[in-house]
């Protein structure tokens, strides 16, 4: 069974048992997590796709850690001009690992 879950604006397919980075979720370490937004269901007996979310649907997990991915460096530059600008950005994630996916049905 998989389910393909909506969180932080992006679609993860996930199974039970899987662990994933997620974008930064308010939950402290070791706390328990319900993603409710579930888009398709696969199940031993068909699949259920939501109409926009699969009702009564859930996907439970537990939160690993909170982390900052690796750095991103940006430059920018203007040709001929002494125009230059260098950043830097470190995304912050959740890791999480799916414990159980409830049919709701």
């Amino acid at each position: 069974m998989f389910a393909i879950i909506e969180t932080g604006g992006k679609q993860y397919l996930v199974k039970e048992g899987d662990t994933l980075k997620v974008e930064k979720l308010p939950y402290e370490e070791g706390s328990e997590v319900v993603f409710d937004k579930v888009l398709l269901l696969r199940k031993e007996d068909g699949e259920v796709v939501g109409t926009p979310y699969v009702e009564g649907a859930k996907v439970l997990g537990k939160v690993l850690k909170q982390m900052k991915e690796r750095k991103i460096k940006v430059f920018t530059y203007h040709a001929k001009t002494t125009h230059k600008r260098m950043l830097g950005h470190r995304q912050r994630k959740t890791v999480v690992k799916i414990e159980k996916i409830e049919t709701g049905g």
